[in-house]
């Protein structure tokens, strides 16, 4: 019973959680659209006057407190390169170290044999805990993170399929794994199969647990009232339908757990903030987690609360953030390069793809700036922003006036979290801010990387930051991504003035993007030879 009330509360909670993901997903973007219209835009007219004002108005702002005096350390494209390799090995490592360690413990609990052929398949079919870490350091497409996972649990099924014998039939074992590596599948698969379940999901999975085992306790409160034949159960169903009933006593304990769930969800954003976790690192706890519940739900007939013993594997979890950690900060020498990303607003898909393929990449050799909008939110927001959010704080998050441009910097994390990646940080403007943190952006930054693919000369505010990076002191390179609905003459007509060399035009051929390594090349320094 126990274990079948925790599997029910973990799966309604998975259940919760993705709704409620896509719920705050949209209220979010609605307060960001709402929030960034405060004001009037009126962007600079392309005029005699102009080059004069942008030169006169970025040296006036703040920079970030690394930039202004202190050269990057070159990095180049091999660099980045060896970055990715080094990322993924150490959480195949540890993911094969935590398979194996679990294979062990389950073959001491059952009393079961210890061989090289056991150990090495069932510490291969528990691997699978890799496939959505490693989806999410290359931002695979849904097709493929489901694709993955399924043919994982395929392989799994016909890697043990040697164990069929006179004592065990393939039906049993295909039962087993389904219990096993299936559940625990699927759970995952919801909480990472789109931007915004995987963005918001898994930090909203724990506030949805402790709600739904307040539920679990008020239908056990319900259930102990009735074999007792309490009075309050008589006059209860004076007044109120069954069904009525049993909601109530399933949903009234919300109003008691939701004050420790919101607690925990801001400790959450709280750790993530003080980098004491990532979201990798976060991830991959989770997704250990619900594979590991599986078995200890299986064994808690047995071992009693001594089932807990199957999550000990996770140790190696923290001593792998350790390391990686130790290793990181081994490999800093110097500041790390900025990239500021600038783009044509409202135009989701294309910008989307830009952060899945370069922008995740480029993260793993330097910090990345922005002005936030609502076309990038699944790869922008994190726990801290959620819990903000929800807590009816997001405005505070704005640039309303200039002072508050040094407020937002230094609240920028430009240290790398553990496993080595940087976060991307953004500024929240108004229309009537965004060209100040445009500049005090722009001072801050090395390169920049500019998507103005379907840009028309009407977008104005485009055209200014053409100007301004062109005027730009100190700037190394200004990548632009164009296609063949950019009006680009207007594009380059704003930057005749910059000088040779710093813009890079990219042109994408048709529907398909430039390559990842084509635009991340002119973005990095060229490796020494």
């Amino acid at each position: 019973m126990l274990s079948g009330k925790i599997a029910t509360l973990l799966i309604l909670a998975t259940i919760l959680s993705v709704i409620a993901a896509l719920v705050v997903a949209s209220r979010y973007r609605t307060a960001m659209q709402r929030l960034m219209k405060i004001g009037q835009k009126n962007p600079p007219t392309l005029g005699p006057a102009f080059d004069s004002m942008v030169v006169a108005f970025a040296p006036a702002t703040p920079a970030l407190p690394a930039a202004a005096d202190n050269p990057p350390t070159p990095v180049s494209l091999d660099d980045n390169r060896r970055a990715r390799r080094q990322l993924v090995t150490a959480f195949i490592g540890l993911t094969l170290l935590i398979a194996l360690s679990r294979t062990l413990l389950t073959q001491i609990i059952a009393d079961g044999p210890i061989t090289w052929k056991t150990v090495l398949t069932l510490g291969a079919a528990y691997a699978w805990p890799v496939v959505p870490v490693i989806a999410v350091i290359d931002r695979w497409r849904r097709r493929r993170l489901v694709g993955a996972l399924l043919l994982w649990f395929v392989a799994a099924i016909a890697l043990l399929s040697w164990r069929v014998n006179e004592n065990v039939s393939f039906t049993q074992i295909l039962f087993w794994m389904s219990f096993d590596i299936g559940l625990p599948l699927i759970v995952v698969t919801a909480l990472c199969l789109g931007g915004a379940t995987r963005a918001v999901g898994p930090w909203l999975a724990p506030v949805f647990i402790v709600l739904c085992w307040a539920s679990q306790a008020g239908v056990d409160l319900l259930n102990l009232l009735v074999e007792q034949q309490s009075p309050l159960i008589y006059w209860l169903v004076g007044w109120l339908p069954p069904i009525a009933g049993i909601a109530l006593f399933a949903l009234v304990p919300w109003l008691l757990a939701w004050w420790p769930a919101k607690a925990l969800g801001r400790w959450l954003a709280g750790a993530y903030a003080r980098r004491q976790i990532s979201e990798l690192f976060y991830l991959f706890t989770a997704v250990w987690a619900i594979a590991l519940t599986g078995p200890a739900l299986g064994a808690l007939a047995s071992l009693g609360w001594g089932a807990l013993v199957e999550f000990l594997p996770m140790l190696w979890i923290p001593l792998g953030a350790w390391l990686m950690r130790r290793l990181a900060e081994q490999g800093q020498s110097g500041r790390p390069p900025t990239l500021l990303v600038l783009r044509v607003f409202q135009q989701d898909a294309n910008v989307q793809d830009l952060f899945d393929r370069v922008i995740d990449r480029w993260r793993l050799s330097g910090n990345t700036v922005l002005i936030a909008g609502t076309d990038v939110l699944s790869h922008t927001i994190d726990p801290d922003d959620i819990f903000a959010f929800l807590d009816g704080k997001l405005g505070e998050r704005f640039i309303h006036r200039p002072e508050d441009m040094s407020r937002r910097l230094a609240a920028f994390e430009l240290r790398p979290d553990a496993e080595g990646r940087y976060r991307v940080n953004e500024c929240y403007c108004h229309d009537t801010t965004w060209q100040l943190a445009l500049a005090a952006l722009l001072r801050s930054s090395d390169v920049v990387l500019m998507d103005l693919r379907n840009f028309v000369a009407a977008n104005q505010g485009c055209l200014y930051e053409l100007a301004t990076l062109s005027a730009a002191p100190g700037l190394k390179r200004v990548v632009v991504l164009v296609n063949d609905r950019t009006e680009i003459a207007a594009a380059q007509a704003a930057t005749a003035n910059a000088p040779a060399g710093r813009f890079v035009w990219l042109a994408q051929q048709g529907d398909v993007p430039p390559a990842t390594e084509q635009v991340l090349a002119p973005l990095f320094a060229p490796a020494a030879h």
